[in-house]
């Protein structure tokens, strides 16, 4: 089994209240031991990742069971950063698989959010794109999710976005509806209630016609707004 590989995970926390979390890990497996890995990955797999604590970086693999338990998934989340995604990118919408594929690097999902602020949330363009205009204090609290991702996400994230000349990446707090993000502390209460500073891709540079556009307080590509997203394959 030694490699390495993407895992689109099963997180269980054995015996604890986040049981059936998924998220997304990039890992290196040599001899039973686990190893971070920041670059991608074939062949990828799919196993189910249980959390245990245990000292030092040491793992257990059960091929009967595709089990894998490591104690380094804590370090490696703190060092990642954390993004706000209100568009395309969210679950069950256009472009959330580039979240997905560890060719651009590792994200995990951590919970639901809005925005403290509120902010135009506009569908504009000839491809009916969801922006949130940098314009603070107009519009509504934004709804969305809340990623834990590498740097190598992040760059790609950039790119995907056209920053910093469609989007550019901000800091935004975002109030905590919902987590299922790793605790840094045993101690720690879950995050639900809480505010957090997340990157967001919001734009300066839009055409000022847009702030005339009707304003969303959560984006769906197939939502009542009858707006439908032209995927970039199809452009």
């Amino acid at each position: 089994m030694a490699g390495t590989y993407v895992t689109f995970v099963d997180y269980v926390n054995i015996g604890g209240p986040d049981t059936g979390r998924q998220q997304t890990f990039t890992f290196t497996l040599e001899r039973g031991r686990c190893r971070e890995s920041q670059r991608s990955i074939i062949p990828s797999t799919t196993l189910k990742l249980c959390w245990v604590t245990m000292p030092g970086p040491e793992c257990k693999f059960s091929a009967g069971t595709s089990v894998i338990c490591c104690s380094w998934i804590t370090a490696s989340l703190a060092r990642m950063a954390q993004v706000f995604v209100y568009g395309t990118l969210k679950r069950g919408q256009p472009n959330h698989q580039v979240m997905l594929d560890g060719t651009n690097g590792s994200s995990a999902f951590q919970g639901r959010g809005r925005t403290v602020e509120p902010y135009p949330l506009v569908i504009a363009g000839q491809h009916n794109i969801p922006h949130l205009l940098n314009l603070p204090g107009r519009g509504h609290c934004v709804a969305g999710e809340i990623y834990a991702v590498d740097d190598q996400m992040l760059q790609f994230l950039d790119e995907f976005e056209g920053c910093p000349d469609m989007y550019q990446r901000t800091l935004v707090r975002i109030e905590v509806l919902e987590w299922e993000g790793e605790r840094t502390a045993p101690e720690e209460t879950p995050a639900a209630d809480r505010i957090v500073q997340c990157f967001v891709y919001s734009t300066a540079t839009y055409s000022p016609e847009w702030v005339h556009l009707p304003y969303h307080d959560s984006y769906d590509s197939q939502g009542e707004h009858g707006l439908r997203y032209n995927p970039r394959e199809n452009r």
